[in-house]
């Protein structure tokens, strides 16, 4: 099979099914995995700009907020209960958009703390639980509800953040936190910047899960977790699992 039909074949399994491993690409192209991680390679620097991991498993698709609402509920709550009590009546807190930072929102007293966020549902519960909240301006993107475009990063760069909570598509020892859309990435970036404690909220799922775009690097945020984490993350010493 030639090389540009198997990057063909790769990328329709990729998007047809948001994410896929080594072993499925093998059975789908019947080639060798040393040729896949060398096909992989070679797609990481043309296509996906560098977050493609032969490790892992490559997402590169975003669900809607509907979608990931029905994901992983039980455990998305109790990492949001975990990261609000983290979170001190005098903190100056950034908020990121996702299900489960806004899960965050369920577990808050009223009035608990100032909050940043580039979510406009965010900012609606928080202002009516009587919070004080700043709604980062910009272009709003449809299927997460995330307010991005560099006016977003202007203001943002205007902050000094005590603590940020954070949701992500992947996490990779080598890669880091991920995201598939470029601009949602670089508001991401620039808050974490900002922020002096950085919290990535992550279920088990989005271990080993590699996405399009890196926003921070594995060892930039403490990731919140529901369980311990899976081989080749264990005992990394900036890893906390919810009680």
């Amino acid at each position: 099979m030639l090389t540009e039909k198997r990057y063909e074949l790769i990328l329709e399994l990729l998007d047809k099914k948001r994410s896929v491993t080594v072993p499925e690409i093998k059975e789908v192209l019947g080639v060798s995995e040393s040729t896949i991680r060398r096909d992989l390679n070679a797609l990481d620097k043309a296509v996906f700009g560098g977050p493609v991991s032969s490790d892992g498993t490559f997402t590169g698709t975003e669900p809607s907020v509907a979608q990931k609402m029905e994901l992983q509920q039980e455990e998305k709550r109790r990492i949001a209960q975990f990261a609000a009590g983290l979170i001190q009546p005098d903190d100056f807190v950034y908020l990121d958009a996702g299900t489960t930072t806004g899960y965050i929102l369920d577990y808050l007293p009223a009035r608990s703390a100032t909050f940043v966020t580039n979510a406009v549902s965010h900012a609606k519960r928080l202002a009516a639980a009587g919070n004080r909240v700043i709604l980062i301006g910009g272009e709003l993107k449809g299927t997460t509800e995330a307010v991005i475009g560099s006016q977003a990063i202007l203001m943002i760069q205007s902050y000094h953040f005590t603590k940020g909570f954070f949701g992500t598509n992947g996490v990779s020892k080598r890669h880091g936190f991920t995201t598939p859309d470029p601009n949602e990435a670089l508001v991401k970036q620039e808050a974490m910047r900002q922020t002096e404690r950085c919290y990535v909220l992550a279920d088990s799922q989005k271990f080993g899960m590699v996405s399009s775009v890196t926003f921070g690097g594995f060892e930039e945020a403490t990731i919140l977790t529901e369980t311990e984490p899976p081989e080749g993350f264990s005992g990394s010493k900036n890893i906390r699992v919810a009680k």
